[in-house]
């Protein structure tokens, strides 16, 4: 039976130093798109797009962990999130969005351990689901703290912003095809 995980069909990642190489790399990897601005009117990070290949190419565990240690990076002062952030973005307006990339990762690392990666059509609905669902806590801290309310939520903290979570869905579906093609044409 083929490996439903793309990292592991492509490198394997049987032994521990190839699992902590992973979570390494790609918690470094995050904290670099991190910083990279994309869109108009209202610039977007990155980071959701990265969050969405980790989870589809590690699996639910692996991507959970290298979240988590993305944001082990942050809370020890390293300015790993948008905009060279560090341990205040983990109790700030945005702080939702952070913990929801954990929940994000395991959810579309699920759906990778499931086969439901194999296809691009459902790796573009998976990511389009977990995408919306990163809203729940994203918008529930600034309710919960900040005390904002549903319409100034979504105004300013959801509208601008799905189209371009869209488009990242459908990049990510399209490197995580990419990357299946790459393992069929290896085995050929």
């Amino acid at each position: 039976m083929s490996d439903m995980v793309l990292s592991k069909a492509l490198i394997g990642h049987d032994g521990i130093i190839k699992k902590i190489g992973l979570v390494v790399l790609g918690s470094i990897a995050l904290a670099i798109v991190a910083q990279l601005s994309v869109g108009w009117p209202v610039p977007m990070s990155l980071q959701g797009l990265a969050v969405l290949i980790i989870g589809f190419t590690y699996g639910s565990r692996l991507a959970a962990a290298t979240l988590l240690a993305y944001l082990a990076y942050g809370a020890m002062g390293l300015p790993v999130f948008s905009n060279g952030g560090s341990l205040p973005s983990l109790y700030g307006p945005t702080a939702g969005f952070l913990y929801g990339f954990v929940a994000m990762a395991w959810l579309a690392g699920l759906a990778a351990d499931k086969g439901w990666t194999k296809n691009m059509f459902a790796t573009l609905i998976v990511g389009l689901v977990v995408s919306v669902l990163l809203y729940v806590p994203g918008l529930a801290w600034p309710a919960a703290f900040l005390g904002k309310t549903m319409p100034e939520l979504w105004a300013g903290w959801m509208a601008p912003f799905l189209l371009g979570d869209a488009i990242k869905a459908v990049i990510a579906a399209m490197v995580i095809a990419g990357g299946w093609q790459l393992v069929k044409a290896r085995k050929s």
